[in-house]
């Protein structure tokens, strides 16, 4: 028992020295940008955020005033992510818990204190719900891609989707999904209207397609697999053109079982056109199958 628990202390140490402080500084700016889209695009013309943020907004709307989004935000959130952290670990724990504590301030710094009028329109966008839509989705999608590029997350359906979706059987998308699905349902049957909800679900999209792009990066790369008998000429080919290198490795035909050798090879989206030319110039039964790829991280040796 005793060695076990300074295993654990051991463990719990390490992960305290993986905490950075330039990561705070990055999410302390994540909360504050997710604040503002949330409280000036989407809050004042109740539509709804995606996950518990959503969630927290409905709560807000069916209570009193006494109670918050700032006070459901973090009473929602914050026994999801202490229930996570066997699984997630510590380290992604606290930044999730810094991030959101920075989302629920900033919130209510913008609806209780800053001289700003929320209650009825957005004072950026007015009462155009699609206007809102978008750039809510667009803002918040900021708040939460930088928070998971920076090691947590800012809501606490990607903690419940981790550890619920393999029980259940199904993917972590489709988990989110249909939560939010769910949500959207129960906010249109609250309200008696459909049109917000409706509109929510495009801010649930721009904001997850925003996401994607902050956390994969915005500059997406082609890996191109390069099948064929001529590895050494096409590699050496595709160098001197693009003054790059690949990776080859040694392969079996799955039908012939003769020996084949693939060629590991990163484009950009301009740069296709070329490298089929290339590679049909050299060997023009090569088998050339491409894919997105997204934040290619090089090592530089020290």
């Amino acid at each position: 028992m005793k060695a076990d628990g300074n295993k654990r202390k051991l463990i719990s140490g390490k992960e305290w020295k993986e905490l950075k402080f330039v990561n705070f500084l990055f999410l302390a700016a994540a909360g504050m940008v997710n604040a503002f889209g949330v409280s000036l695009f989407l809050f004042p013309v109740k539509l709804y955020d995606s996950g518990i943020s959503g969630l927290s907004m409905l709560l807000d709307q069916l209570t009193s005033s006494t109670l918050t989004l700032s006070m459901f935000l973090i009473f929602l959130n914050f026994p999801v992510f202490l229930f996570g952290l066997k699984k997630q670990g510590l380290s992604f724990t606290i930044y999730s818990l810094f991030t959101i504590g920075i989302y629920s301030l900033g919130s209510f710094l913008i609806m209780h204190v800053l001289p700003i009028d929320v209650n009825f329109v957005s004072p950026l966008a007015g009462s155009d719900l699609l206007l809102c839509a978008v750039f809510g989705g667009i803002i918040s999608g900021i708040g939460s891609g930088l928070t998971i590029r920076f090691g947590g997350a800012i809501d606490g359906i990607d903690v419940l989707s981790v550890i619920f979706a393999k029980k259940l059987g199904i993917s972590i998308g489709t988990f989110v999904m249909i939560f939010n699905t769910l949500l959207y349902i129960v906010c249109g049957i609250v309200i008696h209207s459909w049109i917000l909800p409706l509109y929510s679900i495009v801010t649930y999209y721009v904001g997850s397609r925003t996401i994607d792009a902050i956390v994969e990066g915005f500059d997406r790369s082609m890996c191109a697999m390069i099948v064929t008998n001529k590895a050494g000429e096409i590699s050496a080919a595709l160098s001197e053109n693009f003054k790059a290198g690949g990776t080859i490795v040694n392969a079996t035909g799955g039908y012939s079982k003769d020996e084949k050798q693939i060629i590991y090879f990163i484009v950009n989206h301009f740069q296709i056109n070329r490298l089929k030319r290339i590679v049909t110039a050299v060997d023009g039964n090569a088998f050339i199958s491409l894919q997105n790829v997204a934040d290619i991280v090089k090592k530089t040796a020290e």
